[in-house]
């Protein structure tokens, strides 16, 4: 036996929802492309760098970032550079003990 077909009310609904949650959804907004930073990223800004770890001194994800994955990878190239320089320590104060 067939089951009968959804009605054209029933679909126009779900495609209505898709769209709606498409327009609300959250767009995470690149933080490189508000500062105006194309392609270099300067690894002796400590500030910009230490924005971009967490309390223990990790490295942030690009899903938490907001950064592309072609900016991430420079992020992360230029935080190691800045360790490597001691612009940035490698762990933070209070793991340190």
């Amino acid at each position: 036996m067939k089951k009968p077909a959804k009605s054209f009310k029933d679909a126009n609904y779900k495609l209505t929802q898709q769209i709606t949650a498409k327009k609300n959804a959250v767009k995470k907004r690149d933080p490189f492309k508000e500062r105006g930073v194309k392609d270099h990223l300067d690894f002796f800004d400590a500030k910009l760098m230490t924005r971009f770890l967490n309390e223990q001194g990790k490295l942030l994800p690009g899903r938490i970032t907001g950064a592309s994955a072609k900016m991430q990878r420079k992020l992360n190239t230029a935080i190691k550079r800045a360790r490597h320089l001691a612009v940035i320590p490698f762990v933070s104060e209070g793991t340190r003990y």
